[in-house]
């Protein structure tokens, strides 16, 4: 072969290698107008069937000199990749996006920011209890300049014989005292029934990791013009965990934090596994503010201000700590709540990396 044959058939390489990248480019367009008609539609955006019939009919009229096994691998890739441009895409158009929404979400609770540079604190008992019991937390609270008081009314639990909280009494228990103390409340609604009655007493809504898939609770709680904090599922992935936003977000709902709170994992030392990288991820993919709970991310008093300052180290704009006057007497989540002194502490270390809201 001369030089010139060779530089030829060089040419040929070349002038087809645009040719694909053309068409490649080309098909990519063609597949990215199918997935905005399927999302017009209601249609899923992967269609397995589809797929498997085009790769069929492409093995009926391969001549070669590739065999059916190279041709198969080579389409499934491009498929891949042309799927994964699409959900990009997709990604990219939710409302919780950057690139819908460029600059963070920042929003006023009762005097405390959240979002941006502010580091926030949502502290409170996780079940509301007695009268003294909440009593003595607001005021632990109040004492130390902090703004919004965390407690469950309703408590969705593993066991259906195990405490399920005081309802709509207790909210309005705690929604009294808080008041008194100038607190804001922020506690969990766990059924759509209960979002109207319960709507006068809360300053902030709370969905809760197991009801992070409740889709009719995220329509109804999304639909009120009050804040809401959302938490990951513990089996949740970030991109379903900003879905669930999504729903909130699309029934009108403007004012949402994002709070990562554990995963599981087959470690068994801790409750759960607190993802940190979920922070930074969060806040690279979404304008809105994230927070921490600690507490139920490892179930373990003994490593919270660990986790609290490394939470604030790697960026988060909150965090999210339970606490009670008697932890060994509490009637949920005894092993994971710090007593008010130990809460003091706590408070007064992270204070040396900054203020706290």
């Amino acid at each position: 072969m001369s030089d010139e044959t060779l530089s030829a058939l060089r040419g040929q390489i070349d002038n087809l290698n645009f040719k694909i990248l053309e068409l490649y480019n080309e098909r990519a367009r063609v597949a990215l107008q199918i997935a905005q008609r399927k999302k017009e539609l209601g249609y899923p955006g992967y269609d397995p069937v589809r797929e498997g019939e085009m790769i069929e009919r492409l093995l009926a009229a391969n001549k070669g000199p590739f065999d059916d096994l190279s041709i198969g691998r080579l389409f499934k890739e491009l498929f891949k990749n042309t799927l994964e441009l699409m959900e990009s895409h997709q990604s990219q158009a939710l409302l919780s996006s950057r690139r819908v929404h460029p600059q963070d979400t920042i929003f006023n609770l009762n005097g405390a920011p959240l979002g941006g540079a502010n580091f926030t604190i949502l502290a409170g008992p996780c079940s509301l209890e007695t009268p003294q019991q909440i009593e003595e937390v607001a005021a632990f609270l109040a004492q130390r300049g902090l703004k919004i008081m965390r407690g469950g009314a309703f408590k969705p639990r593993t066991s259906p014989y195990s405490f399920q909280g005081l309802g709509l009494e207790g909210l309005k228990l705690f929604h009294q005292i808080a008041k008194r103390y100038h607190l804001a409340v922020l506690s969990e609604i766990d059924d759509p029934r209960t979002v109207e009655e319960a709507y006068p007493y809360l300053d902030m809504f709370q969905i809760g990791a197991r009801n992070m898939y409740n889709y009719p609770l995220l329509r109804e709680v999304g639909r009120q013009d009050k804040p809401i904090l959302l938490k990951r599922h513990f089996a949740a992935t970030l991109e379903e965990f900003l879905l669930s936003a999504e729903y909130l977000l699309q029934a009108g709902a403007r004012q949402i934090v994002l709070c990562e709170r554990g995963i599981r994992t087959f470690e068994r030392w801790t409750r759960n596994t607190l993802d940190l990288s979920a922070v930074p991820l969060l806040q690279r993919q979404s304008h809105l503010p994230v927070v921490v709970d600690i507490s139920h991310a490892v179930g373990r008093r003994d490593l919270l201000l660990p986790l609290a300052r490394a939470a604030r180290a790697v960026g988060a704009q909150g965090l999210m700590l339970e606490l009670h006057p008697q932890p060994q007497f509490a009637r949920s989540d005894s092993q994971q709540q710090l007593d008010l002194q130990a809460g003091a502490q706590l408070l007064e270390n992270l204070k040396e990396y900054g203020p706290l809201s």
